[in-house]
């Protein structure tokens, strides 16, 4: 989720009992929810410092309780539903700014300025990843008919990879699930009491996030009454206290979907180094925690996009705070919490809170001092345990200084979109954060590298021609004659609004990030990180591509830095890890002009750059984005294609984990509306493309997202 609230809604024929029910015609309506301010449930004020650099808050986090990855009690839904809603309130602006307007060449393992250009990722004989298996991880069918189908549509997914101790976990917007290393899911198998519209359905024994936190089902279709939201899931594993961490964004509303504007992290830990038993529940209210620039930034703020990341005494969690009220920036922040305590179940726990809206730079051999805001700062995580033990313990962070949000003052205002510095941020004196007085201490620095810029958007094949066939969403919002179910009623349409709607929707193209950092790891003693930026392949027209970093956090020099792009083609979304050895891979969407969204990686290490892309073994895509973000009748105009918001990866000895959103699946319009259009078969859910009720579906009627998990060994 990023910036302004925005409420998107809408109702469909979401099951039948069989071909010809009348009483589900007064179904075929719009609905719509509201997102209004209401009164606010919790106060609270941090106070920080605009000093050389933002002084750390303390104060102590309880205990929340106890969880477990299962099912949470719900009444099964589809039958007898009193609500159609299917989106929950969206966080979030129709659309971003307008692209770069420049010239970015594509170079390859360049150190400094020049416009050289190279054939984007040569191979290279020392640079190989091994592929071992891979799987399709979790699904927009397992997020919507999880929990007796009380969920919502929603997408982008937001994925969290972690892996260790023979278990690899899985979190997205808004289920989880954790496999053993073959791909096969270890959670109990929900598939026989998971009832929706009178058939159990199987979501691969997925559990939703309202459930894994203790939460009511995030809408109880049988009443209508909501729960909280939860969002932005990360996930760690950390080899050093054998425990896990999970990270959501949690908004608080009323039972009629009201948002109070209260919201907190919840950070799960698990009670031991297997992931299928307890976990430790800590929220964290960060409602208040924001800079008022002067009247622009008010409170209470939304604790947007969080990450998380470790060192050897801490677990660090960081978000971006924007004002509910305005279209400003608040300042990104970080939560700095002891991690033995965390391990340990503790009952309270250690926190010290940095805004980092008054951080000011050291001077550098580059850049003289000055104030730079954070946005998006990335905590750093560290491959096995090697973390940094300097200076008492040191977390690093980066973020990047191109958006509107890391100007000076912090407004929001808009800028050329375009950089050529990142910001490396050092926390040292991590060990005090076990003690009873922690005081540890936040700088920054400015680090030249090469211009980076907000890319375009991304293409897929057809994009901009009317939405027909495998674009089955769109093709029903245009069709105006195929015969439904319902004697007398054609246009697949109906099955969707109340009012018709234009039937000129197209294939979309997907969102591509805007400048934000991207994970960043700290192995090997370096610093390695990706954004997205513009490109122009090759000196070819501007495609969305990846500036990648090898960053040395003492010295705040760049060892390597790069791009990868390729003509006709778009890389998004990037994630890197790497091994202690400093071998890495990075993972990421690409798409193209004749190539569906996929998942894609690449090889690199710190001296030989960005290798060879890939496609990933079984990681083709299959059809073109055909979510409800991409149609003008569902979100209005224009609208914005929900991509990402970020992939992942995850090492685990040698080996690494990677995680990327691509289009697993095919379905043809007619296979879409199954036995819902005249003499039609299939599943009595709309849009599953399951071949009979019960039957496992590729998709929900109103998105087709899904992930790739890929297990690649290097040549360490």
């Amino acid at each position: 989720m990023r910036l302004l609230q925005r409420t998107e809604s809408s109702a469909f024929l979401e099951s039948m009992d069989g071909p010809g029910s009348a009483d589900k015609r007064a179904a075929l309506r719009r609905a719509f929810a509201t997102a209004a301010c209401a009164a606010l449930v919790a106060a609270g004020l941090v106070v920080t410092s605009a000093s050389a650099a933002p002084a750390g808050a303390a104060r102590q986090v309880v205990s929340s309780g106890t969880t477990s990855a299962r099912t949470g009690a719900f009444t099964p839904s589809g039958v007898n539903d009193v609500t159609q809603v299917e989106f929950p309130a969206q966080l979030d602006t129709a659309a971003g700014p307008g692209p770069y307007p420049g010239v970015i060449t594509n170079r390859s393992l360049s150190q400094g300025t020049g416009d050289g250009n190279s054939a984007p990722g040569s191979a290279r004989d020392d640079n190989n990843v091994e592929f071992v298996r891979g799987w399709e991880g979790l699904n927009m069918y397992q997020q919507r008919y999880a929990r007796g189908g009380n969920q919502f549509t929603v997408e982008p997914p937001d994925q969290g990879l972690c892996a260790g101790n023979g278990y690899v976990m899985e979190v997205v917007n808004d289920v989880l699930n954790i496999y053993n290393r073959q791909g096969q899911s270890v959670l109990p198998d929900n598939t026989a009491t998971n009832i929706v519209a009178g058939a159990p359905r199987n979501v691969n024994h997925a559990v939703d996030l309202n459930s894994f936190y203790g939460y009511a089902a995030a809408i109880n279709r049988s009443t209508g009454v909501r729960a909280q939201s939860v969002t932005d899931p990360s996930c760690l594993y950390d080899a050093a206290t054998k425990r896990w961490f999970v990270v959501v964004l949690t908004l608080e509303s009323l039972p009629n979907g009201t948002p109070t504007l209260a919201n907190h992290l919840d950070l799960a830990v698990s009670a031991s180094s297997n992931p299928t038993g307890q976990w430790n529940i800590y929220r964290i209210d960060v409602t208040f925690d924001g800079t008022n620039t002067g009247g622009v930034n008010p409170g209470p703020y939304l604790g947007d996009y969080p990450h998380i990341g470790a060192d050897a005494n801490g677990i660090y969690l960081t978000t971006n705070s924007y004002p509910w009220c305005c279209n400003g920036f608040a300042g990104a922040q970080i939560y700095a919490l002891s991690k033995a305590q965390l391990a340990a179940g503790a009952s309270v726990v250690n926190l010290v809170h940095f805004d980092t809206s008054g951080a000011v730079n050291a001077p550098s051999q580059d850049v003289g001092q000055s104030s730079q805001p954070g946005f998006t700062v990335w905590p750093a995580e560290s491959p096995n345990g090697h973390f940094s033990t300097a200076n008492g313990g040191t977390e690093y962070f980066m973020s990047s200084n191109a958006a509107a949000e890391a100007v000076t003052p912090v407004t929001g205002s808009s800028t050329t979109y375009n950089s050529t510095q990142v910001v490396v941020w050092t926390l040292t004196n991590t060990a005090s954060l076990n003690s009873a007085s922690p005081s540890p201490v936040l700088t920054n620095q400015l680090v030249t590298v090469n211009r980076y810029a907000l890319p375009p958007k991304q293409h897929q094949p057809d994009a901009g021609l009317l939405a027909e066939s495998v674009a089955a969403l769109g093709s029903c919002i245009n069709d105006t004659t195929t015969p439904l179910y319902v004697t007398g009623v054609s246009g697949c349409w109906n099955l969707l609004f109340a009012a018709e709607p234009a039937h000129s929707e197209v294939i979309s193209t997907p969102d591509s990030n805007d400048t934000r950092m991207q994970k960043v790891m700290y192995a090997n003693g370096k610093l390695w990180a990706a954004l997205d930026t513009a490109l122009n392949p090759d000196g070819g027209p501007q495609r969305a591509g990846i500036a990648w970093y090898v960053i040395n956090p003492a010295a705040g020099t760049v060892i390597n830095q790069g791009y990868l792009g390729a003509q006709k083609h778009d890389f998004v979304y990037p994630s890197i890890g790497v091994t202690s050895a400093g071998k890495g891979v990075m993972t990421f969407t690409v798409t193209g002009d004749s190539l569906y969204p996929s998942a894609g990686y690449a090889p690199m290490d710190a001296y030989n750059g960005v290798g060879l892309w890939h496609v990933v073994e079984g990681g083709s895509g299959q059809a073109p984005d055909d979510g409800f973000t991409s149609y003008v009748s569902e979100v209005g105009s224009p609208p914005r294609t929900r991509w990402g918001d970020y992939g992942a990866t995850a090492v685990d000895g040698d080996q690494i984990w990677i995680a990327s959103e691509y289009i697993a699946s095919a379905c043809t319009f007619l296979n879409w509306g199954g036995p819902f259009f005249a003499g039609g078969t299939g599943d009595n859910l709309l849009g599953t493309c399951a071949g009979s009720p019960g039957a496992t579906g590729k998709r929900a009627a109103l998105a087709n997202w899904s992930t790739r998990i890929s297990l690649v060994t290097t040549d360490d």
